[in-house]
């Protein structure tokens, strides 16, 4: 009797032990947030007059300042396309495709 209980011990301190690990391999998790400056509640929620007809709506973005080793933000803006028949593309997040992640694409006209 004792032996039983002995390896019925063993098996649930091994059980517990593989669950609280696989446990925490599920939830380690990075959460990264920028913090907005107070320009987006102005500028983003309500955006500012239109100039013109012919201006479009550029959103807010974050561009990487390679010298400050930093990402800056660029606030929403009004801007006249380049050449007629072109549209805003805002920027995004690609899936790389030869190696494991994300690549940023900036905000562009296409």
């Amino acid at each position: 009797m004792k032996k039983i209980t002995r390896i019925i011990t063993v098996l649930a301190v091994v059980s517990v032990a593989a669950f609280t690990q696989a446990k925490a391999q599920v939830d380690i998790g990075v959460n990264l947030q920028l913090n907005r400056p107070a320009a987006y509640e102005r500028n983003e929620r309500v955006h500012p007059p239109r100039p013109s007809r012919a201006h479009i709506w550029v959103a807010e973005e974050w561009r990487w300042n390679p010298g400050r080793r930093n990402y800056e933000y660029i606030p929403g803006r009004w801007n006249v396309p380049p050449r007629r028949g072109v549209i805003w593309v805002a920027g995004h997040w690609v899936k790389r495709p030869a190696r494991p992640g994300y690549r940023w694409i900036p905000g562009h006209w296409r």
